[in-house]
């Protein structure tokens, strides 16, 4: 059993992609990487970056074939990386060297935690994670679903771990699929809106670095001052809707378009087709 009140055990990350990379640069910027940090990726130019990271053990796939197995038997902690379809092969080469009241954490979606734990031995604690994209600049948001092995103490120290790069939200397994929809989805939406606002500056006039500064630094700024504020964002929405004003009227207009009927839309799409990623469809 792994001590959530210590700092973090031995850890390996199972191919340190972008997700996997960003993990790792927060857990070595949070300085609880006490145990030391094993990384593995299949080719030396991606092992070579992480390479000169304090205490990181980087290793290429392509100079050492057995470099996953290794990392894997040292470690308490096992992040598992690679692309989805490429799990279950990762999984069946690294079960019979990991470690008995082991951690192992999925980074890859649509791969259930049946799958895991159908692999891996039944003494090792599965989790199944969805971090998004801002996890890069340490402001992500991340969900966690436990598997049946899986003690407080095993849920603590993932989430300790994940929080070293944002945000932690605890699930049940059947609602991960909804979280991605609005947190691992959630950024390309605000692109989105950041994309158009940008178009209609164009159209107004403002050329593309004026249009990109004002739609960018509104977005960042509004998210700054609703971060520091303890108030609704329908009531930050109030504070700039003066009555009868300019911003009540484009307010007008995109309620009449039932902006809210259409998020729901899309994130029912978006749910619709996790679900069938996860059937193999």
């Amino acid at each position: 059993m792994i001590d959530a009140d210590s700092p973090l055990p031995a850890i390996a990350i199972l191919g340190a992609g972008s997700m996997g990379g960003a993990i790792l640069h927060g857990l070595i910027a949070s300085g609880l990487d006490h145990g030391g940090v094993t990384v593995t990726n299949r080719t030396a130019v991606k092992a070579d970056a992480m390479g000169d990271l304090a205490g990181v053990r980087s290793v290429a796939l392509e100079n050492d074939p057995n470099a996953n197995t290794h990392a894997a038997a040292t470690a308490d902690v096992i992040l598992i990386g690679v692309k989805p379809a490429m799990v279950p092969d990762l999984l069946r080469e690294i079960s019979p060297h990991v470690r008995p009241g082991a951690v192992v954490v999925s980074l890859a979606a649509g791969v259930t935690v049946a799958t895991f734990e159908s692999i891996l031995p039944d003494s090792v604690a599965v989790l199944r994670s969805m971090p998004n994209t801002p996890s890069l600049v340490g402001r992500g948001v991340t969900g966690l679903a436990s598997g049946t092995n899986v003690t407080g103490d095993d849920a603590a120290i993932v989430r300790r771990l994940f929080e070293t790069v944002g945000s932690v939200v605890e699930v049940p397994e059947h609602k991960i699929d909804a979280l991605s929809t609005i947190s691992g989805s959630g950024p390309a939406y605000v692109f989105l809106l950041i994309e158009e606002l940008t178009r209609a500056a164009e159209g107004k006039g403002f050329d593309r670095a004026e249009a990109r500064l004002m739609a960018e630094q509104t977005f960042i700024g509004a998210a700054a001052l609703l971060e520091a504020s303890d108030d609704e964002p329908a009531e930050l929405r109030r504070r700039v809707t003066s009555p009868k004003g300019t911003t009540e009227k484009a307010i007008e207009v995109l309620q009449a378009a039932q902006l809210g009927a259409l998020f729901a839309e899309a994130t029912d799409a978006a749910l619709a087709r996790a679900q069938e990623l996860a059937t193999g469809a």
